[in-house]
């Protein structure tokens, strides 16, 4: 054998005993979707309610069902009247009022059961696919600027820039490469000031940020080079304990691609993981709870102004915005083995 031939034969056989089976074990869809199944508790405090107010309304996000996700045993338990709601998109939520209020403080406490499915979008690792795609009637939406996301001028430019880079074609091929750079030069980190609110100019600038910073920044390229994508937002649940109170929210993002369907995307977990880099083009692990989808968000019965997202709850007194900054948000699970 050719010495020239022998080096070839040789990387041939490294590349099939060591790195296929590493790609097949990281590739989603080789294995059934996981669940897990948590019970969780939302709570909210009011108080400090401005003096006078005559009208004070309050909203709380409620979780949604969806095919990767059931919720049950929904339990309220608050001192004072309350209605959930149903807006755009099917964001669900508890709405409050209270007319001429005395100065008060109360907690409003939702409880549910959760069974989260990882969600894989199988079609991009089978050939043919075949079967109906579900309709999105809001997909025109997700073609659409956000007032912090503007997809035309520089940031047209700068994601048509990424795709001619790479000399991607199909949208396939747009989508992965829009993902590719973002989480290959935007870097998980929160310190300083003008991260999370899901700037793209900002996280384009700096190059840093959270979860709301990367899915800007991916769903505006996308859209701008024709690509529907959407932002979701919820919390992470831990790996690590059963049991817990959790920090903060976090938030992902999807694709649409003609003849493959909604493709999940979570750059913010890929940059914080490289090892998950494949996985997290084309899965969201079960280790989540989806509560709202969407941003510049009008409430129901409807408030001042769009939100930018909703996962916190929001008051407003007389039509002004008020903080509420006591809330806390904790998760039990409900299987011993529910985090394998």
């Amino acid at each position: 054998m050719a010495t020239g031939t022998y080096r070839r034969f040789r990387v041939l056989v490294w590349w099939l005993v060591m790195v296929l089976p590493v790609l097949i074990s990281a590739r989603p869809g080789t294995e059934p979707p996981r669940e897990r199944s948590v019970s969780f508790t939302y709570s909210t405090v009011v108080k400090d309610i401005p003096a006078g107010a005559k009208t004070v309304q309050v909203w709380v996000p409620i979780p949604r069902n969806s095919p990767f996700q059931q919720i049950s045993d929904l339990t309220i338990a608050s001192p004072y009247p309350y209605e959930i709601d149903t807006s755009r998109f099917g964001n669900r939520m508890l709405h409050l009022t209270l007319k001429n209020p005395e100065p008060t403080i109360f907690t409003v406490d939702v409880r549910f059961n959760a069974l989260r499915r990882e969600h894989i979008q199988e079609r991009l690792y089978t050939k043919n696919a075949t079967g109906p795609m579900p309709a999105d009637p809001d997909m025109a939406r997700w073609l659409q600027p956000d007032r912090l996301v503007p997809i035309d001028g520089t940031i047209k430019r700068w994601a048509e820039a990424i795709i001619d880079s790479v000399g991607a074609e199909t949208d396939l091929e747009k989508a992965r490469a829009i993902y590719n750079h973002v989480i290959s030069t935007v870097k998980y980190d929160k310190t300083g000031t003008g991260w999370g609110r899901g700037d793209i100019y900002y996280a384009c600038d700096t190059r840093r940020g959270n979860c709301t910073d990367f899915h800007a920044m991916y769903i505006g390229y996308a859209r701008a080079v024709g690509i529907p994508a959407r932002f979701a937002i919820g919390f992470s649940l831990p790996t690590d304990r059963p049991s817990g109170e959790l920090s903060g929210y976090h938030c992902w993002a999807e694709c649409y691609l003609n003849g493959i369907g909604w493709v999940p995307v979570d750059a913010s977990e890929a940059a914080k993981n490289p090892a998950k880099r494949e996985y997290y083009f084309g899965a969201h692990d079960e280790n989540r709870v989806e509560f709202t989808i969407g941003r510049d968000l009008m409430l129901y019965p409807g408030q001042k102004e769009p939100l930018n997202y909703f996962i916190y709850p929001y008051a407003e007194a007389d039509g002004k915005p008020f903080p509420i900054d006591e809330k806390r948000f904790t998760f039990r699970n409900l299987e011993d083995d529910t985090s394998k």
